[in-house]
């Protein structure tokens, strides 16, 4: 059977209500307020067996909110679960690409010593001088550029990931 809206709002309210100071005044007030009828001429044995009629009704409608409750909670509790599991996932995948990132990074970083040992070796006059085209000397800057801009990107990652 589906809850409506109002149902709903009203269960919650009872759930709530039932809980707080003000429900123990309620009930307080109630109780005494029963066995006061016995000045009135009222036998305390129809006191007695209202009283007990009524206490066990609530005790009953209790039980039924508290498992309510319990059932909310348990959904409740699921649904966190399943955010968790999610996350979790995305948290591997994640890490899976920043442990990829770092095997580019290392790769990276090997070329670029290869890459500067030519050039110290190009320094240094051993013999192997290399002549490069203008425009071939515009390709390695600029390759040169985006390998510091990566390593830069890289750095910024390691932090974010730390």
């Amino acid at each position: 059977m589906t809850e409506t809206a109002p149902q709903s709002t009203f269960v919650d309210r009872a759930m709530l209500w039932i809980g707080s100071t003000s429900s123990l005044i309620v009930h307080t007030i109630l109780f005494a307020f029963s066995f006061a009828l016995a000045i009135f001429g009222v036998g305390l044995d129809h006191i007695l067996l209202v009283v007990t009629t009524v206490v066990s009704l609530e005790a009953i409608y209790m039980a039924i909110f508290i498992r309510m409750a319990v059932n909310r909670n348990t959904h409740s509790l699921k649904e966190v679960e399943k955010d968790i599991d999610e996350i979790q996932v995305d948290v591997d995948e994640m890490q899976e690409d920043v442990d990829e990132i770092q095997k580019d990074i290392d790769e990276i970083q090997e070329d670029i010593d290869e890459i500067q040992g030519d050039v110290d070796d190009i320094e240094k006059g051993d013999g192997k001088q290399l002549v490069y085209g203008e425009k071939t000397q515009a390709v390695l800057s600029g390759i040169e550029m985006q390998l510091q801009n990566l390593i830069r990107d890289i750095e910024l990652l390691k932090h974010k990931r730390e």
